[in-house]
């Protein structure tokens, strides 16, 4: 009896474990046009790149302009699960986007596409990844 409640409660942690880590969300970002690592777990960072941060705020009041469902200007509906962290760092550091070119973000300064980039990768669509996460890469 006690092996079965031991091997229970061992196979509850692990369980316990694997979902917290699948939900764990990256603490740091390389940011290949400016080549440096931005910390976006915490501090200035952390909260500008949640949804009441700046970078959430500018994402909804900027890009959800046009990025919404059934909306007229024919651009892709789009949230943060939209794309995984690196298909984000990719939309912004390529800028290959129509919306990039076209002057839509001609009204945002540098520091709050960083912060849009940093919220939309800390919540965007992703799969674990510790080495990515601790690594900046």
């Amino acid at each position: 009896m006690k092996k079965i409640i031991a091997a229970s409660l061992l196979m509850g942690v692990a369980l316990l474990w694997m979902a917290t880590a699948s939900q764990a969300r990256p603490g740091k970002r390389y940011d290949a046009g400016t080549g440096m690592c931005r910390i976006i777990g915490e501090g200035k960072l952390g909260w500008e790149s949640e949804p009441w941060g700046t970078g959430g705020r500018k994402f909804r009041e900027v890009c959800k302009k046009c990025h919404t469902r059934n909306n007229d200007s024919g651009a892709p509906f789009l949230f943060a699960e939209s794309h995984m962290p690196r298909g984000w760092n990719r939309i912004f550091f390529k800028r290959r986007v129509k919306c990039a070119r076209d002057g839509s973000w001609n009204g945002l300064s540098r520091d709050e596409l960083l912060m849009i980039n940093d919220y939309l990768y800390r919540n965007g669509d992703w799969t674990y990844d510790p080495n990515d996460a601790e690594t900046c890469g």
